[in-house]
Order: C-alpha cells, then sequence, then structure tokens
C-alpha cells in the first residue's frame, strides 16, 4: 500500500510503499478513505516534539472496516468507521474511572516487541505507527478499541475530521470545561480546533463568544461559528485588556488553541473572577507557563489541560455526526481543501503558513 512515512526529524513525508500485516486478535484492518491534516502532526515533522522513526503520521481517518481478526466483536467488514488516538484497554483505573481517554495500557491495544510489527518497509524494517493508528496510507491496521462504528450515511471525509480536531475542539466545551448556558467565553486562535470549540459554546448556549486570532480571513470564519465577537491581536494594544472590557470584567471560560506558553498566560489573565481556562493547544515543553498566585487563590481562577476534549468517542463521535445531519454543527466549512496523497507536503506548507483550516486527504 501507499504511505506518507516520516523518515527524519525534522522532514518532509515521503510517499513509498509500504508493507501491512494481516488482522489478528482483536485488531482491525480498514481501507483509509480520508484523512485530515492535523497540526499535531506538522509538530512531528518540524521536530517539535521528538519521536520514534521512521514513522507513518495521521491521526484523524475514517475507512472501511476490510478484515478483522479472530476476536473482534464490534465491528465486521463493510462497518464505516472513525478511528481514534484514544484507544482505550477497558480495565485500567482511567477507563474503569470513566476517563478512557487517559488510557495508557498500550500493551492491550498494540502488538508486543515479539510480535511481526504492523507496518514494515519493504526491506522488512520496522515503520512505527503514529499514535497506534497510522492515518497517512492507504490502510490502517489498528486494535478494535481505536475505532467507532458509525452511520454509513454520513460522508467519510467528513467524519474523518471527527477523528481528532473537531472532537478535541468540542470536547473541551462539552466535557472539560462543561461551558453553562449564559458563559462569557473566548477562544484564542481560530483554526480547526479552535472553530470547533467556538461553535461547541454556540451549542451550549453562551451568552458571548469572542474569537481571538492573527488573521482576517480565519476571524470572518469564526464569525459564521458562532462567534459574537471579533479580536485580531495584531491589531489590537493589549488583547487581555480588550477581551476584559468586550466581556465586561471577563470571561468565565477562555480556551487556548495556539500552543503557546504566552497565550495559555493571556487566558488566565482575561478571566472573571472563578473563571476556568483550559488549554487544548500542544505547548511545547521548553515554554513555561507563568501565572498569578494571587490569580489561583484570591479570585479563584482555574487553569486546566484537555487531553482529546476529555471525549469518550465511542458516545461523542455519533452524538457529533447526529448534530452534522441536523445542520447543527458545521463540518463542510471546516475543509479548506481536499487532496491526493502525492500533494500533503505542499498542503502541510499551507498548514504552517495558517492559511487553512482543514485539508483532507482523499484516497
Amino acid at each position: 500500500m501507499r504511505a506518507a512515512v516520516l523518515r527524519q526529524q525534522p522532514g518532509s513525508l515521503v510517499i513509498e510503499e509500504v508493507l501491512i500485516a494481516e488482522p489478528r486478535g482483536g485488531e482491525v484492518l480498514v481501507d483509509v478513505k480520508a484523512a485530515g491534516l492535523c497540526h499535531t502532526d506538522l509538530s512531528y515533522m518540524k521536530a517539535t516534539f521528538p519521536g520514534p522513526m521512521p514513522a507513518i503520521l495521521g491521526h484523524e481517518s475514517a475507512g472501511i472496516v476490510r478484515a478483522v481478526g479472530d476476536a473482534v466483536d464490534y465491528v465486521k467488514p463493510g462497518d464505516h468507521v472513525v478511528c481514534c488516538i484514544s484507544s482505550f484497554c477497558g480495565s485500567c483505573r482511567s477507563c474503569l474511572g470513566g476517563r478512557p481517554y487517559l488510557c495508557n495500557v498500550y500493551t492491550v491495544t498494540s502488538r508486543s516487541k515479539g510480535e511481526t510489527p504492523r507496518l514494515r518497509a519493504q526491506d522488512g524494517s520496522r515503520i512505527r505507527q503514529f499514535y497506534n493508528l497510522a492515518g497517512f496510507a492507504e490502510q490502517m491496521l489498528v486494535h478494535q478499541n481505536a475505532v467507532v462504528r458509525i452511520d454509513e450515511g454520513m460522508p467519510l471525509e467528513k467524519a474523518a475530521l471527527l477523528g481528532c480536531g473537531v472532537l478535541t475542539g468540542t470536547g473541551a466545551v462539552f466535557r472539560t470545561a462543561a461551558v453553562r448556558r449564559g458563559g462569557r467565553v473566548c477562544v484564542i486562535g481560530a483554526g480547526g480546533i479552535g472553530l470547533s470549540a467556538i461553535q461547541a459554546a454556540d451549542l451550549a448556549g453562551a451568552e458571548q463568544v469572542i474569537a481571538v486570532d492573527l488573521t482576517d480571513d480565519r476571524l470572518d470564519a469564526a464569525k459564521r461559528f458562532g462567534a459574537t465577537h471579533l479580536v485580531n491581536a495584531s491589531s489590537v494594544d493589549d488583547v487581555v485588556t480588550t477581551v476584559r472590557h468586550l466581556s465586561g470584567g471577563g470571561v468565565d471560560y477562555s480556551f487556548e488553541a495556539v500552543g503557546r506558553g504566552r497565550t495559555c498566560e493571556q487566558a488566565v489573565e482575561m478571566l472573571d473572577r472563578g473563571g476556568v481556562a483550559t488549554v487544548i493547544g500542544m505547548v511545547p515543553d521548553d515554554e513555561p507557563i507563568t501565572v498569578s498566585g494571587l490569580d489561583m487563590m484570591r479570585r479563584e481562577k482555574r487553569l486546566q489541560g484537555s487531553l482529546m476534549g476529555s471525549n469518550n468517542f465511542r458516545a461523542d463521535i455519533p452524538h457529533l455526526i447526529d448534530l452534522y445531519m441536523k445542520g447543527r454543527l458545521y463540518l463542510d466549512e471546516l475543509v479548506s481543501a481536499e487532496i491526493p496523497l502525492e500533494e500533503i507536503n505542499d498542503a502541510y506548507a499551507t498548514v504552517d503558513a495558517g492559511q487553512a483550516k482543514r485539508i483532507v486527504v482523499r484516497f
């Protein structure tokens, strides 16, 4: 099969023929139909986050089940599925405690070192699966606990977006922060994840949704997704002061969807008393986040992280699909372009320049 392989960091993706194993046990072989280009993959291409190489990136995918292992009881060949990095073992402390997205018992959902690798180069050497998925390929071999079965009437090129970006942005609002009706919200960053958070805040009944970004094009999109106020950070003297003025003293909920230490600090600074700031973006380890102790104690502000929107993806993705089918969740408007696999490096250059919401590879 054809796949986009990252062989070194930093580096570009190389399109090559890769060998994929047959499913065994609880594994599922999926014919990939669409895969979204997430900024997280770009961070690994740029070596912002190190990882073992070579690897097939991609973690926002949808497709059709081709074959299953003998222990699979959840899906069958022909089923339409969305893949998610939040694979779960089902029996660890996190899973049993209602937080399967925090599961890290990978021995259940991946092959052991002594087994034949799921992915190999033509010379037989192992190729890593990014997040145990590897979606930038014509096929994926994953554990059944990494997929959710979906309605066959759902377009797969739109369903793919639900595997990461949309799930993360909406989940941060619905689950991590649990935004209440009438709340004041600010979302910093109006890319794919930020736009998903904006429309989730609107769906949750927020009284005010302030979008902050550096480009007018993204801010225009934010308005279509439900933002009530727009702030171009490059056109104001101070973002925090501007947001606090617009919200009458500070917002109740802020969401950082950029992945920078300073914007995380701004997310806390713009809160009203008792407000909560949620970090969605992937902040590099070498970027410290400094917050005021007075803000934390006397003003009872909170700063929290959100891993994949604190999701229960087998429940959340079907719900998001239902919202989409009813015209209440915007997915078509998130897609900037659809491309063949061969154009993936050029497409990531567009993503890196901040000129796209979501680009989708069509297989």
